[in-house]
């Protein structure tokens, strides 16, 4: 076992000591060790139940013959840290979550294991600490929140943003906003739609690291914690059969995980995380097998913020493996890969049933042909642009129109909620990159705005930063090369005819190459907006979004 480096022989003696100052006795150190990394915290909504989670998960631990101890892992709210200084801290997160893991992990000996995580960065970042790390261990999220009800309908925290739009646009009083308030959050849980969090979470359960209801299976219900109870028991046989998750994490698994999420229609933050995962695991994926994915795979569901379901609908629906078994149903699945079930995928998904043809479409009748995440490329993204384009209203799929510059995330926000931003506009916000944020802030707050103010299908928006899953509309993010580095978007001027076409994944800025290069001539690098701290080593070592903002050594 790797804790005996910790626990056997005379040597060990010191160490020994300091697990009977910990109350471990000498029957709990002949188990296996199997370190539950808790993101319980009191400021996440997501994660406020993760505590009761994590005695469930000790409870299967012990009772499958493990000795389960617990260290933390942190999470930042996204809507909490939105529209100020607080989201450039969000991202950069999941490295301190995969690095820390890591700490932990490697400096305690750990023989297996249990990440419960629930919120945007911190699933990415410990599937990144599992695929670094390489020893026994499974994922149980938090669950999803249930959605809220405003006026007998179904809401969430997409509703809540566009609220604040509308209020500035004169179309909702303050009144109608407080009930709003009220009544958009209702309950523990990472929030209702497919935003980041639930994408992740049911990608965890697609590609093989999560049992069977990960993804869905809501906060509140008592199964989530006999789903916890469960992982605390497999992980044990996890250890004695040493699958590890490179053993699981494999090019086909992450095909799978991005089949699934072309169905799903989940957040653009996808594109980020899974080639960061598996950059971790040793593979390389290009973001262009994005659209060779999404060309062949049906878009299945139209979750929150695209739609009117949310993931309790999923639940009870069939949850991710009724998706995965609809998928199969056209061979769009590797079905003979491991998972930490110790079964196949296609064994887990055996018996799935669609009981909900509404919230998941059967295969003969999706709702587009091709997926729901597109990559777009052009002379103003020549590496890649995202776009959540089930999300995007039909009529906006093309638009051509001219750019409205602007340098931050705040000046934008003035214009659209002053009216300064107009039907057939293309509000380009630069410098919000990985390095130029630094630290790649969400755009909720001017997608919720454009939307309130009744611009959706008039109006596109393209950024270097990104946007949150609950984003909807011609929303354009992951912008690479970014304006911090001297990409094309830095060069974009007031007025420039931007033309946008999603079907042929086209993204290009109408100027002369001969303009562009006399621009370029002239463009100057900016001091980065942060200088000090976490933020400035940050932006020394990422890269940009279309490799998934992972950290890389400067090269000598």
């Amino acid at each position: 076992m790797i804790s005996d480096s910790v626990k056997t022989g005379i040597q060990q003696a010191p160490h020994r000591s300091l697990f009977n100052a910990l109350g471990f006795t000498e029957e709990e150190r002949r188990k296996p060790m199997i370190g539950i990394v808790s993101s319980f915290n009191e400021i996440v909504p997501g994660h406020m139940n993760i505590d009761k989670l994590t005695e469930a998960v000790k409870l299967g631990v012990a009772e499958a013959g493990g000795m389960p101890v617990v260290f933390p892992a942190i999470a930042v709210c996204d809507g909490i840290a939105m529209g100020h200084v607080g989201m450039k801290y969000s991202l950069v997160t999941r490295d301190l979550i995969a690095d820390s893991t890591e700490c932990m992990a490697r400096a305690h000996g750990f023989d297996g294991l249990v990440m419960i995580p629930n919120c945007d960065k911190n699933v990415p970042g410990l599937l990144m600490a599992a695929a670094r790390l390489n020893i026994p261990t499974i994922f149980v999220s938090g669950g999803p929140m249930m959605a809220g009800r405003v006026n007998g309908r179904k809401r969430s925290l997409s509703s809540m943003f566009e609220a604040v739009g509308s209020v500035a646009a004169g179309t909702m009083s303050l009144e109608e906003l407080a009930v709003y308030e009220e009544n958009t959050c209702p309950t523990c849980g990472s929030c209702s739609g497919m935003y980041t969090a639930n994408s992740m979470n049911c990608l965890t359960e697609a590609i093989g690291m999560g049992l069977r209801g990960n993804g869905t299976i809501p906060a509140v219900y008592s199964a989530r914690i006999r789903l916890a109870k469960h992982a605390g028991n497999q992980i044990m046989e996890l250890v004695r059969q040493n699958i590890c998750p490179r053993d699981i994490l494999t090019k086909e698994a992450f095909e799978n995980a991005l089949t699934v999420d072309m169905a799903l229609g989940c957040s653009t933050n996808t594109m980020l995380h899974l080639p960061a995962i598996a950059h971790e695991a040793g593979i390389d994926i290009n973001m262009e097998i994005a659209n060779e994915i999404s060309a062949r795979t049906p878009n299945l569901c139209h979750l929150a913020p695209a739609g009117p379901t949310y993931m309790e609908d999923l639940n009870e629906a069939g949850g991710v493996s009724a998706v995965m078994d609809e998928l199969a149903k056209k061979n769009l699945l590797h079905l003979d890969l491991p998972t930490v079930t110790g079964r196949t995928v296609g064994e887990n998904i055996s018996g799935a049933v669609n009981r909900d043809p509404e919230v998941i479409r059967p295969i003969d009748n999706p709702y587009m042909q091709s997926g729901g995440i597109a990559v777009l490329k052009g002379n103003l993204a020549p590496d890649t642009g995202i776009v959540k384009k089930s999300a995007v209203a039909p009529e906006m799929l093309k638009h051509e129109g001219p750019a409205r510059v602007f340098d931050c995330e705040e000046d934008a926000i003035d214009a659209i909620k002053g009216g300064k931003i107009h039907e057939g506009d293309v509000v380009v916000i630069r410098y919000e990159g990985p390095k130029g944020g630094p630290g790649m802030r969400e755009m909720l707050n001017p997608t919720s705005a454009i939307i309130g103010m009744g611009l959706g299908s008039t109006v596109a928006l393209i950024t270097d930063g990104r946007f949150s899953g609950a984003s909807r509309g011609a929303a354009i993010g992951h912008v690479s090369p970014e304006a911090a580095v001297g990409g094309p978007i830095a060069l974009v001027e007031e007025g420039d005819r931007i033309l946008i076409d999603i079907p042929n994944n086209e993204l290009s800025l109408l100027v002369s190459d001969e303009e562009l290069a006399q621009r370029r001539s002239k463009w100057q690098p900016r001091t980065p907006k942060i200088t000090s701290g976490y933020l400035e080593r940050y932006c020394a070592l990422v890269t940009s979004g279309n490799r998934g903002a992972i950290l890389e050594l400067p090269k000598q």
